[in-house]
């Protein structure tokens, strides 16, 4: 019978999932055609979502796309409308039947952290481990100090443990927060906008830091963000969530360079879109041509069956000064090493070309926009790649 034993409140290995004996190749976390809603309201319709053990995902989203919900499904703080929740290939969750929160083996950082301010660093991060610790089962290495001197170790806070939380700076105050997580040793972290509220410059060290803690303690991790640098950064793949679906999965470099909807293209980075058309053998723009594609049997006749289009990147595009160029300046934001050049074309469309700070146009100039070297043409079908 499916969880099977929950009122003893066991952990999810000890649970029957239905299928017998769960391999080791079965993912840290699974969500199989999840819905969520709240009243009349849909937050999550159909997800599908997969965690490989050892794997940091970055969850990826505008707010309102029902990120923060999806984490509190896994958590257990919400019960899925339909579909399951799985962790090591137990299930966890399913419509009226859930795993306690506390048996889950999840550990959670926060926005802010959420510290007890009334409590030192090392009895913040005493907080949440298991009894056997505080009874010190186990010998030395299960003891409850050592435990709390291992993740302050590893998150660099070792000397640091008296310490009260308003005599931490935020990049410490998160460091501590991971520490507490991992402390009863989770098989998965889950990570919600967790350098929201620092400034940039230190919010760039602090990721990079937990980064490498999150790798050195291999648990599998799910990093919730809106923010698409970070993302690309934080990512062994992303998922790109859009209106509690996921459109696309993938590593950072295919999210980036093969985005599957204009959604994803136009989340990640920067992208515009301009007509294409065939002539021939060739796949022609206003700023370029290439070879035909072959769309899979989306082409028929003399044309193919929907809105052609091609995305175009900043950085995949060049221009310079011409009479006899297509575009013409209409806007330039200096962005430090770099220029932004706004171009509109004859057709009516506008396109961006990111240029070194050193060559510099005037609006009004007229210029001539073609392809680097080494950038393709992405053709897109009614706004999903072909």
């Amino acid at each position: 019978m499916l969880f099977k034993g929950i009122h003893k409140r066991k952990r999810p290995t000890e649970l029957d999932s239905g299928g017998g004996e769960v391999a080791n190749s079965a993912p840290a976390l699974e969500l199989r055609g999840v819905v969520k809603g709240f009243g009349e309201e849909s937050v999550i319709e159909g997800l599908d979502l997969v965690l490989e053990k050892g794997q940091v995902m970055a969850l990826l989203g505008r707010s309102g796309c029902g990120k923060t919900t999806t984490l509190r499904l896994i958590a257990g703080f919400e019960d899925p409308g339909a579909g399951l929740v799985l962790m090591n290939g137990q299930t966890v969750s399913r419509p009226g039947e859930s795993v306690p929160p506390e048996n889950r083996q999840v550990g959670i950082v926060l926005q802010e952290g959420a510290l007890f301010p009334h409590l030192t660093v090392e009895q913040n991060v005493a907080y949440g481990l298991p009894k056997e610790y505080s009874r010190g089962q186990g010998g030395a290495s299960r003891s409850r100090d050592n435990r709390i001197n291992e993740v302050l170790t590893l998150v660099g806070m070792e000397q640091l443990s008296h310490r009260m939380p308003h005599e931490l700076s935020g990049g410490q105050h998160q460091r501590v927060a991971l520490a507490r997580a991992l402390a009863p040793g989770p098989r998965v972290l889950l990570l919600d906008e967790p350098f929201s509220n620092l400034d940039p410059r230190l919010r760039e060290q602090v990721r990079r830091d937990v980064l490498e803690i999150v790798k050195d303690s291999g648990v599998s991790a799910i990093f919730v963000t809106h923010d698409q640098e970070e993302a690309l950064f934080m990512g062994d793949v992303i998922a790109v969530m859009n209106q509690g679906v996921v459109e696309q999965v993938g590593r950072p470099e295919e999210i980036f360079h093969h985005p599957a909807t204009r959604f994803v293209a136009e989340f990640i980075g920067l992208a515009d879109f301009i007509p294409a058309w065939r002539d021939g053998d060739s796949l022609v723009t206003e700023v370029g041509s290439t070879q035909w594609p072959d769309f899979d049997g989306h082409h028929g006749g003399d044309g193919i069956d929907g809105r052609l289009e091609v995305m175009v990147r900043p950085d995949c595009l060049m221009c310079h000064a011409s009479q006899e160029g297509q575009g013409v300046i209409t806007q330039r934001e200096f962005r430090g090493p770099f220029n932004l050049y706004h171009v509109a074309l004859p057709s009516g469309h506008a396109i961006r070309c990111l240029l070194s700070h050193t060559e510099t146009f005037t609006v009004g100039t007229t210029v001539l926009v073609g392809m680097r070297d080494g950038h393709a043409l992405t053709p897109f079908i009614n706004d999903r790649a072909a």
